[in-house]
């Protein structure tokens, strides 16, 4: 087969249907990350015009351009909409579409879970966009603080827009962060092993598990807020055992981390593109991976130095100002090993290299104002001012924007195959660098002035008009520069002058594949034995365009790739992807009539939601895998391996473990919820305790173990060649029995709507109870596929998936129970 027939034959297998109809059924990663590219830099277009209404607000005192009810919307959205909306969105969107082209495989490890987290963000920003433009936009900043943001001084939809929108977009987020953990660490080119995996990889992966980690307690803070919201159980409440405290735990529990979510994509955009500007690699390659995953552990421990003023003991002070500072260490690293990179290197002053230049200067200037207010009595008064907004934007701007426009100057001729024709680029970085320098340089001035953040005006007696009057002027400069970088870009896409394949001579698998690269990315999987192997191999793309590497002779309709051992690289597996599909839509605009069906305390579509969803989900795993086995698939090279579904560690087992990591950090939160409040809340202890109960307690117990155990039975029969069904029936009796003692638990709580004590119990028993349904649908649903023929000895795969929850689902029922009957115990 020569390379025109097997590129026309791939082509085939892998391609989008044609036309506008391709979007809605498309799993291909190629296509969703552009459409996560395009959303996410329109929801970029929104908030910047909703950043210069807020400067043009604040250009004049006394300014009557707005009123302070849609002054509040401007700030509390443009917040929003840039930290949840385009930056979280951008790494996802750039990650999708660069990471198969450099590991060198053909897609993602769970095609139709990207499509389906792209529709989950598409569907919530809208939800988010049309509470603007009817005037019900939340309005209480973009972090949401009660009491403000309770029932009581909130009493419209606003905030629940915020809640619940925010909370279906995160799903979005969590379904990146598995998809990324998994693909990074299995689907990988074979013979990349982890300390030859292009630097980039490495940041996606540390970003992606500090997602896993840090998004799950805002999840939960904004259940438990629209929870006190809608119900009226009293988690914020002082007066009834509650304490606003918590939510700023719980928040800034996610938000300090998720500064160095969105740093340290920008990061590894760096550490890619400026060794190829600098003709060179990448100084201190180990040294740099290990600062960023130092980094990521550093940033879980700093989140109360947004809380000094809040009343924090002067020993937690202490630390967490020592903490604060300490992370600029792996900080220093970085930037130290990208300044010797251009120090033995040869640097070119092309366009991706100014944006380089542009995050040097302004990120450091942010990180030496993020240790100025580490420092506690500094930040007793610049606390809630300009100050800390300009210290923001120096280090989310400085650290994310300029190095996210290096990257779409350096990769845009992959996007599109053409080269640049017009040289607006240039001009339209001198405008940003020079606007957003005069805005908030002026922003950190008048902030130590006194001027506070979040006023709609102020008095022309202040002294701060001339300030403002600059800054104001200053932002629209920098607008009219991001305005050109996208007419820049629209201009290269149009223009059709073909470029050369590889423009800036880089070394990574991502040049060796076509430009615009195929829906198959490589027509054969290379075998990697260096972190740059284009550098040394420029006959690559050739060879493997001829069939040369893995899967060369493709099959008539699988799309197929392989995946290796997560440290050596070795191949491990065959995967076949399944193919063009709208169900990811069709999911995520049922699971969108769930937040709707909330959002408008519409509650009897609730239940009809969440069945929708339950059979969907049923109909997407139903639709996967064999009634008959394969056995081990010539893969090219002389070398067979074992088709997925026919091994105890799928990318199923994977993905779940990774996704079982986010909702262990979620019930984490929660118990870390219940112990804050029974220490530092008031009115506390509650009127009365939970009655023990020995025979819920057991009941519960011995049912989730008998689960558990039953699982594990039912794998062992399966793998001896027997049905597994007795097992399973063993288990799923198990559940129902768990289930029903939670069931039992929350009907005995005490009023949960008096105090937060029982409110709290009653959530962790709903938590329990929910996992244990669906623990028991995942039994049910593996006793069908057993009577129809989809399990055997060889196909195992789906036996170690449910063990996992059925596992995790131990776990939390027993520290449920124990957490829920232990203090009455003890009265």
């Amino acid at each position: 087969m020569n390379a025109l027939r097997r590129h026309r034959k791939l082509t085939r297998v892998w391609a989008s249907e044609p036309g506008w109809r391709g979007w809605f059924s498309t799993v291909n990663h190629t296509d969703v990350g552009r459409m996560f590219l395009a959303t996410s830099f329109f929801f970029f277009l929104v908030g910047g015009v909703l950043a210069m209404l807020i400067r043009a607000q604040l250009a004049t005192p006394d300014s009557a351009f707005v009123g302070p009810e849609v002054y509040n919307q401007l700030f509390t959205m443009h917040g929003t909409i840039m930290m949840f909306l385009f930056a979280i969105p951008t790494f996802e969107g750039l990650a999708i579409y660069l990471l198969p082209k450099m590991l060198g495989t053909r897609d993602l490890a769970f095609p139709r879970l990207t499509s389906y987290g792209y529709w989950c963000y598409f569907f919530g920003g809208g939800m988010m966009l049309f509470s603007l433009l009817f005037g019900i936009a939340p309005d209480g900043g973009w972090f949401m603080y009660p009491p403000l943001t309770g029932p009581l001084y909130s009493p419209g939809i606003n905030t629940d827009f915020w809640l619940i929108g925010i909370t279906f977009v995160e799903i979005s987020a969590i379904c990146a962060a598995v998809e990324f953990c998994v693909s990074i660490l299995r689907y990988r080119a074979p013979g990349m092993s982890l300390d030859k995996m292009p630097i980039f990889a490495w940041y996606a992966l540390v970003t992606s598990l500090m997602i896993l980690t840090g998004f799950p307690p805002l999840i939960l803070g904004s259940v438990l807020l629209e929870v006190e919201r809608a119900f009226g159980l009293p988690f914020f409440q002082a007066d009834l055992g509650g304490d606003s405290l918590l939510w700023q735990h719980l928040f800034w529990l996610f938000g300090h981390p998720e500064v160095y979510i969105i740093f340290l994509p920008a990061a590894g955009v760096i550490s890619t593109v400026l060794p190829v500007m600098c003709r060179t690699t990448l100084l201190g390659y180990g040294w740099v991976v290990a600062a960023a995953v130092a980094l990521a552990f550093l940033s879980f421990g700093l989140w109360v130095h947004h809380m000094f003023t809040t009343g924090i003991p002067h020993m937690g002070l202490a630390f967490f100002s020592a903490a604060s500072t300490l992370v600029a260490v792996p900080t220093g690293v970085q930037v130290f090993a990208w300044i010797g990179t251009m120090w033995k290197g040869q640097p070119q002053l092309r366009l991706p290299m100014l944006h380089i230049l542009g995050f040097f200067v302004t990120f450091v200037m942010g990180g030496l104002t993020g240790v100025m207010v580490a420092i506690v009595p500094f930040d007793w008064q610049a606390h809630d001012t300009a100050f800390v907004t300009a210290h923001l934007h120096y280090v989310l701007f400085g650290g994310f924007v300029f190095p996210i426009l290096a990257g779409i100057y350096y990769w845009l001729p992959l996007f599109t195959g053409r080269k640049r024709f017009f040289r607006l680029g240039e001009w339209a970085f001198a405008l940003i660098f020079v606007g957003f320098h005069g805005t908030f340089l002026a922003m950190h001035w008048v902030g130590l002035l006194g001027q506070r953040r979040r006023i709609e005006t102020y008095d022309a007696d202040a002294g701060w008009t001339a300030i403002n009057f600059v800054s104001s002027v200053s932002g629209f400069i920098m607008a009219i520069g991001l305005a050109m970088v996208l007419i820049d870009v629209l201009l290269h896409w149009v223009v059709a002058v073909r470029g050369e394949r590889n423009p800036w001579h880089a070394g990574s698998l991502e040049w060796v594949t076509m430009n615009p690269p195929p829906a198959y990315n490589f027509a054969s999987l290379p075998h990697v034995d260096k972190r740059e192997p284009l550098a040394g191999d420029p006959d690559l793309p050739v060879r493997l365009a001829k069939g040369e590497g893995y899967l060369g002779d493709p099959f008539v309709t699988w799309r197929e790739t392989l995946t290796v051992e997560a440290a050596s690289g070795r191949p491990d597996y065959l995967v076949i992807y399944p193919t063009n599909t709208r169900l990811p839509i069709a999911l995520a605009a049922v699971t969108g009539l769930f937040f709707l069906s909330l959002l408008i305390k519409v509650y009897w579509l609730t239940p009809i939601a969440v069945f929708g969803v339950a059979a969907l989900g049923w109909w997407w795993v139903w639709s996967q895998g064999r009634q008959s086995d394969l056995g081990p698939q010539d893969v090219g090279r002389g070398l067979s391996l074992p088709p997925s579904g026919e091994t105890d560690r799928s990318p199923g087992w994977w993905g779940t473990a990774f996704l079982l990591a986010a909702n262990a950090t979620f019930f984490g939160s929660l118990i870390f919820g219940y112990a804050f409040l029974w220490t530092v809340a008031p009115a506390w202890p509650p009127p009365e305790w939970l009655e023990p109960s020995l025979l819920e307690l057991g009941l519960g117990v011995g049912g989730v173990v008998a689960g558990s155990v039953g699982t594990r039975v039912a794998a062992r029969g399966n793998r001896t060649g027997g049905a597994g069904s007795s097992g399973l029936l063993i288990g799923l009796a198990g559940t129902v029995v768990a289930a029903a003692a939670l069931s039992t638990l929350m009907l005995r709580v005490p009023a949960p709507g008096g105090h937060a004590y029982g409110a709290t119990l009653l959530v962790l028993a709903g938590y329990a109870l929910f996992h244990a349904l669906l623990t028991g649908l995942m039994q049910v649903f593996l006793i069908a596929r057993i009577r129809r023929g989809y399990t055997s000895p060889r196909r195992r795969a789906e036996f170690p998936i449910v063990g996992l929850w059925a596992d995790y689902l131990t776990v939390i029922v027993v520290l449920s129970l124990v957490v829920a009957h232990l203090p009455g115990m003890l009265g």
